[in-house]
């Protein structure tokens, strides 16, 4: 049976879609909105400009000074924050019914009238933010830019998921005030936004708190641009080598998937995680418990919607072992699994896992809105979170196995390798 959380839908005349999901077990509201813009609409040369823009949102509107989006929404008892990433930036704020028109008005102001607010002294300093962020999360961490040498390695130079959402410096140091402006008008507006409302309030209250006050905004967003061609795996091995002070060898090794939302990206998924995701997985079976040459393997599976995603595997390295041989190690274990497929006991363990996960994440009216929100933007189905799990079931073995002989064999891998300046790097 599919699950079945309450989800009513309604476009404003200016485009803005909104989504509500009635839930009175506490009496609180998630506001949660998606604008489509992430890192893959930048263009070369004006790189980080949404995720600046992630930034320059809590820095005051046309009625909203500076740092009064936290300051007054948190005096309410909310919580609230946004993130970027490459297909989408979302703002997103929890707080006791009573403060939801509190929330939407200043959602409204900084949708709306953001750039009453956007100088050059807002600028400058939110650009040095971003680089202090870089420097914290990236350049001055283990591994730190790990992620952003195997986007670069997977998809080719020009590619929308080439780059990063931290962006270039050297771009934002060139950015003017028009250049940001000009961006925020592309990209800002009703018409390419998404608001969804969960928690204590019905349908008809979401709605028409919307419409009083996003309704008077005007549809500025231009239109968006078509998904570029689909990329097919990588036709040979490419290495990207780093010598650097790290606590151990770590190799990434990274592969190009189909694009999210199909059934054959469900099956990649699926692979992904019974290769080497689960406490189970055949990487985690071998190398950490058997031969002991690694100490810890994690995977992911990225969907995206431009035309391919990502699937990502790290392997850390047992002190005294060769790097070289856990690559091979793990090559040879891709490859027996794309010739063997999965057992049926691994399908159920990925099965289980993946339930778990998503069913922990709906009990949550905060990632419950984020899901909404997701793929009422990206899919263009909000209801996608009561059908998920049946269509992931009825994902078969075989698709599994043929989804990995195309999608995951070692000659279509991309090896980003961070090797201690002290260790062996051959």
């Amino acid at each position: 049976m599919p699950l079945d959380y309450q989800i009513a839908e309604h476009n404003l005349a200016n485009g803005l879609r909104v989504v509500v999901s009635e839930d009175h077990s506490v009496p609180n509201v998630t506001v949660n909105l998606w604008v489509n813009v992430g890192s893959r609409h930048e263009v070369e040369g004006r790189t980080g400009f949404a995720h600046l823009f992630e930034h320059l949102m809590f820095q005051g509107s046309r009625n909203v000074a500076s740092g009064e989006h936290f300051s007054a929404l948190m005096a309410a008892g909310g919580r609230l924050n946004a993130t970027t990433w490459f297909d989408r930036t979302n703002y997103f704020e929890t707080m006791p019914r009573g403060a939801m028109d509190l929330a939407l008005w200043m959602e409204a102001d900084r949708h709306g009238h953001l750039l009453d607010a956007v100088n050059q002294e807002n600028l400058d300093n939110q650009r040095d933010v971003v680089k202090e962020e870089k420097r914290q999360r990236y350049d001055n961490v283990p591994y730190g830019n790990a992620l952003i040498d195997t986007y670069a390695a997977v998809f080719p130079k020009g590619h929308p998921y080439h780059h990063a959402t931290i962006g270039s410096m050297e771009d934002l140091d060139a950015a003017s005030v028009e250049d940001v402006h000009e961006f925020f008008r592309r990209y800002y507006g009703p018409n390419n936004t998404v608001l969804t409302l969960v928690g204590d309030l019905t349908p008809d209250e979401g709605f028409a708190s919307a419409e009083r006050y996003f309704g008077p905004l005007k549809a500025t967003a231009a239109a968006s641009r078509e998904p570029v061609a689909p990329l097919a795996p990588l036709s040979e091995p490419l290495r990207d080598e780093h010598i650097e002070d790290v606590p151990a060898d770590r190799l990434h090794l990274a592969f190009r998937l189909p694009v999210d939302d199909t059934p054959e990206f469900f099956a990649s998924s699926l692979a992904i995680d019974i290769i080497g995701g689960l406490a189970t997985s055949r990487f985690y079976q071998r190398l950490v418990r058997r031969e002991q040459i690694a100490t810890s393997v994690s995977s992911h599976a990225m969907g995206f919607v431009d035309g391919v995603s990502l699937g990502f595997m790290a392997i850390d390295v047992a002190d005294g072992c060769s790097a070289d041989a856990v690559e091979a190690a793990a090559c040879e274990e891709l490859q027996r699994f794309a010739a063997e497929g999965p057992t049926e006991i691994e399908m159920e363990s990925s099965m289980a896992q993946t339930e778990r996960a998503w069913l922990s994440a709906l009990a949550s009216q905060e990632e419950r809105a984020d899901h909404i929100c997701h793929h009422a933007m990206l899919q263009g189905d909000p209801g996608y979170i009561n059908t998920f799990l049946d269509r992931l079931g009825e994902v078969t073995a075989d698709q599994v196995q043929q989804a990995a002989a195309r999608w995951l064999m070692p000659d279509s891998r991309a090896v980003v390798a961070y090797l201690k300046q002290d260790g062996d790097a051959s």
